[in-house]
This record gives C-alpha cells, structure tokens and sequence, in this order.
C-alpha cells in the first residue's frame, strides 16, 4: 500500500511540474509565442500538425539536449530549429534540402542517421572491424592451449597400491 501511494505522489508531482513520463514523446507546443513570425498562426499550426513535420522533426537532433529530437525537446534552440523547419517547409523545400541546410549549418551532428561518406565511414565500420578483431584473438587463444589428455601422468601401480593400503589402514573396523 505504500509503495502505491509513493507511486501515486510521484505522478502527481510529475505532472504538476510538466515532466512526462518515460517513453512518453512530448510533441512541440502550439502556442503563439513558439510559431515562427513570419508565418500565418493557421498554416504554422497545421504545418506544425502535418505528418511530414513530425517525420522530419523526429530525424534531427536537438544541437543542446542530450540525444532527443528536435520533436521531443522544448530548448530554446530546439524550438528555433522547428521554426526553421516551418519557414522552409512553407518556402516547398523538401525533406531532403532542408536537411542539408541544417547540416550545412549545424553540421551532421544534427541528422540521427548521417549519410556514409568517407569522413564518418570508420564510425560505421568500427563495430565490424572490432568484432572481427575480437574472434581472430578469440579463435588464435583457443588454438594455443593444449587439448586435455586423457591421462596426463602414468600411471604408477606401486604408488596406487601404497595408497589403497593407506586408505584400508584408515577405515573404520567396526560397525557404528
């Protein structure tokens, strides 16, 4: 019973103080104050509602938050970004020139998925290469060890007779 009613006063205050909860995406507010202001309030809304602004929010990252998209944060930079993002998608760029505007701008730290090329192709083949090192050490250690022998020692029938004798001079005589 407590733990629900720590539950319940955890919610509470988390809604209280605007946060949502895990895995919740908080989508950018509508407000007057966040449109761009060169755009009409109506289309900036209903570009700001448009299935094509939320695909193409939630591929660029927020420059500031750590690893959210412009869609999910409410920084001030994030929100002059979705802004930017308005103003193009009102000018008819497409998808793809208003990415390479803002890589252009802010560099590919911006797209979540960066294009291969050659200055970023060793961050997309690291883990291969890695992983290929990782098996050759793997695979050149087990060839190195020896296999287990059957029988490692000979065997010394003197020194196992000793030992019986030993262990029949220990055993008990009598019931118990």
């Amino acid at each position: 019973m407590r733990r629900l009613r720590a539950l319940l006063l955890a919610a509470t205050l988390a809604a209280g103080l605007g946060l949502a909860p895990a895995g919740a995406h908080a989508q950018p507010a509508a407000s007057a104050s966040r449109l761009p202001p060169q755009l009409p309030a109506e289309q900036a809304e209903a570009l700001l509602r448009s299935d094509r602004f939320r695909a193409l929010a939630a591929e660029l990252r927020c420059l500031v938050c750590q690893n959210q998209t412009l869609a999910d944060s409410n920084a001030d930079l994030a929100i002059d970004l979705r802004n930017e993002v308005l103003r193009q998608m009102a000018t008819g760029k497409d998808d793809g020139a208003i990415k390479e505007h803002l890589v252009a701008r802010y560099g590919e730290f911006v797209l979540y998925r960066p294009a291969l090329s050659a200055r970023n192709a060793a961050l997309w083949a690291g883990p291969a290469v890695l992983l290929a090192i990782g098996a050759i050490v793997v695979l050149r250690l087990a060839r190195r060890r020896p296999a287990p022998a059957a029988s490692s020692a000979p065997v010394d029938e003197a020194r196992l007779r000793r030992i019986e004798r030993l262990l029949d001079d220990d055993a008990p005589t009598g019931p118990r």
